[in-house]
């Protein structure tokens, strides 16, 4: 089965501000290696385009467009002849663009939720992504939040088919280095707001008791009124490819956690897999469902407190520590690699297909709507 593939995405070229970018990458890339051609549509904006670190991949292809009448214009038969299209959540007009992809392709359409939480936390508050009326009309909704929250999709919002698609590690870029230790305890991630309380607690905090030990922070748009600890290393941004090594360097890599995601629970975040294939022991703050990922205790320590983290960093035998990083590298290794991932995506096409048929074989085909009739509607 090789199919043609097109996803609209936030991007993929820029992973400044934008945890998208490295998860968009490890699926698209397995998919390449898998036999599929794939095309990733992204917007072409200042802030990306002034902090690229992928240019141009090797197998697989990576187009631009200004404005929105530049897709049907460009991409018009790249999307109608496409065997499955996905657009991303945070896609700038993303509810036009999803309207028209709907209407116009022949193949499979899904939305893919990087943002899960985050979506059905708001979208009865209005989103510029995504509407509730637009869910029930992509064959698939592709959800990075698992458990409960797929059959939740269906019932409430009327999604056709909701299946769990968490991000992965792509273990060719994210694997062990040598690397001297640098850090007691090293955080990578962009800024969020309703995610520096847990930075606070479980890293600074540590940081201020722990005074003689070395703390490091990578990540971009953290305002400038935050007060850093003397023992805390601000490193203002990385790209993926120095992940690896800033990994290699730390005793523990810190998970922190947005405040929808620890709501609905079931929500790892690509980090979490990346640190882990590396070979980084990971504490992670507590949220539902986290024990479906990694075994707590055994693939990865949990902390609610300041002193949870300090004791950890304090008192863990180095024996034990080597002992949890090694079983959460195999666990990656043995579930959560972009592989396992591009497999599941294959198996949803396969799905969404079968409904389909069933469902052509009871319905009248909808009028599509014409390329002139989606220019009519932009600003």
């Amino acid at each position: 089965m090789n199919l043609s593939i097109v996803v609209v995405g936030l991007s993929v070229t820029s992973s400044w501000g934008n945890g998208h970018a490295t998860t968009y990458r490890a699926l698209i890339k397995a998919l390449a290696r898998r036999g599929h051609n794939v095309t990733f549509l992204e917007r072409d904006v200042p802030w990306y385009r002034e902090h690229r670190d992928l240019t141009k991949p090797s197998s697989w292809t990576i187009e631009f467009y200004q404005t929105l009448k530049d897709l049907p214009r460009r991409f018009g038969k790249l999307i109608r002849d496409a065997d499955l299209v996905i657009i991303g959540s945070y896609v700038p007009d993303g509810i036009a663009i999803s309207e028209w992809i709907t209407s116009q392709a022949r193949g499979i359409t899904a939305f893919y939720d990087i943002d899960t939480p985050v979506t059905l936390a708001r979208l009865g508050q209005g989103l510029a992504y995504l509407s509730a009326t637009m869910i029930p009309r992509f064959d698939l909704y592709l959800s990075f939040a698992g458990g409960p929250v797929p059959a939740m999709i269906e019932e409430r919002y009327g999604s056709a088919l909701a299946r769990v698609l968490y991000c992965s590690a792509d273990i060719d870029t994210y694997t062990p280095q040598q690397a001297q230790k640098k850090w007691t305890l090293g955080y990578l991630g962009t800024y969020s707001e309703d995610r520096q309380p847990v930075l606070e607690q479980l890293l600074l905090c540590p940081a201020r008791t722990l005074f003689s030990d070395r703390f490091a922070v990578a990540g971009a748009q953290y305002p400038a009124h935050i007060a850093w600890p003397d023992n805390v290393m601000r490193i203002e941004h990385l790209a993926p490819k120095q992940h690896p090594t800033f990994y290699a360097e730390q005793r523990f890599a810190l998970n922190a956690t947005r405040a929808d995601m620890r709501a609905l629970g079931f929500s790892p975040s690509v980090r979490l897999f990346e640190a882990a294939a590396c070979g980084t022991p990971v504490i992670s703050d507590r949220w539902p469902g986290i024990e479906t990922i990694f075994e707590p205790s055994q693939e990865i320590l949990l902390a609610s407190t300041p002193r949870d983290v300090t004791e950890i960093l304090r008192d863990m035998p180095e024996e034990r520590r080597r002992g949890i990083a090694e079983n959460a590298r195999r666990r990656v290794l043995a579930d959560h690699t972009a592989d396992h991932r591009a497999r599941q995506l294959e198996s949803y096409y396969a799905e969404a297909t079968a409904r389909r048929r069933r469902k052509s074989a009871r319905l009248p085909a909808s009028r599509p709507v014409q390329v002139a009739e989606f220019q009519g509607s932009l600003p």
